[in-house]
């Protein structure tokens, strides 16, 4: 699918999407486009729902109960809801807040998914997916002589960055990234910076972030989700979806200008 103004592939098209928790709205009718080889970066105060919303991507809130949503979320024309949610998890892997390797030795963090996966290939085969996905976080040259040591044995840092491997091993599509850095220190949240600069020559990236700075740094676009309130209901809404210059330098609404300048200034 291709955005007929921009001339650009859309992997993500959303129609109305509505994300509700035992009928509470957290997000509503949310209607936008996600375009290929971009990062794309969510904003907005806690509590607006980017983190319901991007679960959506690869019904991830499917497994969470009393969720209801709405709407039509096509994945490269496709709706997912019609789709097994396997292989959409699949097809678009998700790295979260906090680092959660599993107790096990690094090697094992990346082919493990790949096993789970039905990974059919040779063990040399299997060996060289998991250093291609290593190398692609540039993790390799810093863990190739200890590959089954235990993967908690590593920095927050290097930890977030193997998580990434893992989903990258699968050759996923699109990349969901809740927050990557929020639990990192600045040097190594520069590191995933210039990480994500380079994924995506090969992947769509959507990113939640609270550091402003940083989505002016990597993101193409960036979507601001504000809250709204009617009567008792408070839910998010987006707001803009734009270039991130024209976010970050000339929006077009004043809340969004208020909230870049809070956050920044």
């Amino acid at each position: 699918m291709t955005n007929a103004l921009n001339n650009h592939p859309v992997p993500l098209k959303l129609e109305n999407v509505t994300v509700s928790y035992g009928g509470h709205v957290a997000i509503k009718d949310v209607t936008m486009d996600i375009y290929e080889n971009q990062i794309t970066a969510f904003i907005g105060p806690s509590g607006c729902g980017k983190s319901s919303l991007i679960r959506c991507f690869n019904r991830m809130n499917d497994l969470v109960k009393g969720v209801k949503v709405e709407g039509e979320i096509l994945l490269y024309g496709d709706n997912i809801m019609t789709l097994n949610p396997i292989e959409v998890r699949r097809r678009v892997g998700m790295v979260f807040q906090r680092p959660n390797p599993f107790p096990k030795s690094i090697y094992e963090n990346v082919a493990m998914g790949l096993r789970i996966n039905g990974f059919r290939g040779s063990k040399l085969d299997l060996d060289e997916a998991v250093r291609s996905a290593l190398e692609q976080v540039g993790l390799w040259d810093e863990v190739k002589n200890r590959l089954k040591q235990n993967a908690l044995n590593l920095s927050g840092g290097q930890q977030q960055r193997l998580c990434i491997a893992r989903v990258i091993a699968l050759q996923p599509e699109i990349m969901l990234m809740d927050e990557p850095c929020a639990s990192l220190d600045p040097v190594s949240s520069l590191v995933i910076d210039e990480l994500l600069t380079e994924l995506k020559k090969n992947y769509t990236v959507v990113m939640i972030t609270h550091n402003l700075q940083q989505a002016a740094r990597v993101a193409d676009r960036v979507a601001f989700i504000c809250v709204e309130a009617h009567g008792q209901e408070r839910y998010g809404r987006l707001l803009e979806y734009a270039p991130v210059t024209q976010i970050f330098i000339s929006p077009d609404h004043q809340l969004t200008q208020k909230y870049v300048n809070t956050r920044i200034g």
